[in-house]
């Protein structure tokens, strides 16, 4: 795969980025995956170096900030942003290609792990169906009717405890980093197979 940045053009960016103010590097990371609607995200290895060549070449500068380190750009930094705009628009169209791109084999990978999820959903879900039978058989004319109702709410629990549990781990995870498209379409995936599956193993 291509690189997503042609040499020399991340630390152009970053630069661009301090124009605004101050930031920290997971600013910085975070802004870029935005920047490529999630569909890249660099590695604190990739940034780190770049800022550090950056303040030895006196470009930007570091100040504390509590626990964290800010990244600010000098005047030496914008004098070299300024004179590199033109070159500067170029990378902006680069990163829009390789949006593109990165979304066409996004959408490629899904689509491959969608259709192995499904598979595995589909023969998770036989087999359940395949054992409950097997206990109803063994239970026909000893059910009681409260036996209904204990297991609707204990599937009520897990559901409710599914949601839960699931939806604290979203929101941790979307504070700290955007959610991918991969997560969306996995949730989407296995909550459909999954509703799927559950009908069909109801009773008609």
């Amino acid at each position: 795969m291509p690189p997503v940045f042609a040499h020399g053009a991340l630390r152009l960016y970053l630069l661009a980025l301090l124009e605004s103010g101050p930031k920290h590097g997971y600013e910085l990371i975070k802004a870029l995956s935005e920047r490529f609607g999630g569909t890249y995200s660099p590695s604190a290895g990739t940034i780190y170096p770049r800022l550090g060549k950056l303040e030895e070449e006196g470009l930007v500068a570091t100040e504390s900030a509590g626990r964290r380190t800010n990244y600010r750009i000098t005047e030496a930094g914008l004098a070299e942003l300024n004179k590199r705009r033109d070159e500067l628009a170029g990378v902006e169209n680069d990163i829009s290609a390789s949006v593109r791109r990165l979304a066409d084999n996004l959408r490629a990978d899904i689509r491959a792990n969608m259709r192995g999820l499904r598979a595995d959903l589909a023969a998770t879900a036989e087999a359940a169906r395949s054992t409950a039978r097997a206990a109803d058989f063994r239970k026909v004319g000893t059910r009681q009717p409260s036996e209904g109702v204990r297991e609707l709410k204990e599937a009520e629990m897990l559901l409710q405890a599914f949601r839960d549990d699931l939806r604290v781990e979203l929101r941790l995870q979307a504070s700290r980093h955007p959610l991918s498209p991969v997560t969306l379409e996995t949730v989407r995936t296995v909550l459909d197979q999954a509703r799927i599956s559950i009908r069909n193993s109801l009773p008609g």
